[in-house]
């Protein structure tokens, strides 16, 4: 990789790393997370941006913390991220999003259109809708993607803490979250949504197998990043 001297760091140059990221290794850590939400929900193309938004605004999020936080105290703080709060915030939230399309699926009989939820939650919870909790989720999830540390963004963080200055630190944070996410956003919010509303419409009798299929996967998915 280009070495890069933190002193000439620009939000431009930032921006770049952060759009180099998202053409490539983004996409691929995204895939795992994003992947079995389009398969479990509805919308299609129209509706994506139910999943992205809160997602890229997660991420976009943590990155522009880390850089106002690396400015503002003039350290670099890629050591303080391997500690344990990190994956669980990345575990919790994939966790929830999990449950809240596993609660949401609908039968596909015709005795009755009424989501998981009324019969199981309710029970322990009654006027409980796990379902409001979904975008929350995802922004947790981007969020925590975010804090999880890349080479790129090990060189903007760097970069920040040069500056000691946390106007300039919020500005490389925001220029690479905003290149990062800019990719994975096109990518997910049109390929992926297409191809799981295509998906959806092929499997349409197993339609309630492949949601909360998807949605049990996330839940394991979460569980996992807790104990690994």
């Amino acid at each position: 990789m280009l070495e890069i001297d933190p002193t000439t760091m620009t939000f431009t140059l930032a921006m770049g790393m952060g759009l180099a990221f998202g053409l490539g290794p983004c996409n691929i850590s995204c895939l795992p997370y994003l992947g079995p939400v389009f398969l479990a929900r509805e919308g299609g193309l129209r509706h994506s941006w139910r999943t992205i938004v809160p997602f890229s605004m997660g991420r976009l999020s943590g990155y522009t913390l880390l850089g106002l936080f690396a400015g503002l105290t003039g350290q670099i703080i890629d050591n303080r991220l391997d500690t344990p709060w990190v994956p669980m915030v990345l575990g919790g939230a994939t966790v929830l999003v999990g449950l809240s399309l596993l609660f949401s699926s609908k039968p596909m009989n015709g005795c009755s259109s009424a989501p998981v939820k009324n019969r199981w939650v309710a029970k322990l919870h009654p006027g409980l809708n796990i379902k409001r909790f979904l975008p929350d989720g995802l922004f947790f999830m981007g969020f925590g993607m975010a804090l999880n540390p890349c080479a790129p963004l090990s060189k903007v963080i760097l970069a920040a803490s040069a500056t000691t200055s946390a106007v300039a630190g919020f500005s490389l944070g925001l220029g690479f979250g905003l290149g990062a996410i800019l990719v994975p956003a096109l990518v997910f919010g049109v390929g992926m949504a297409y191809v799981g509303n295509q998906l959806r419409a092929q499997m349409a009798e197993w339609r309630t197998t492949l949601e909360r299929t998807s949605a049990v996967m996330l839940i394991v998915m979460g569980s996992g990043v807790f104990i690994f």
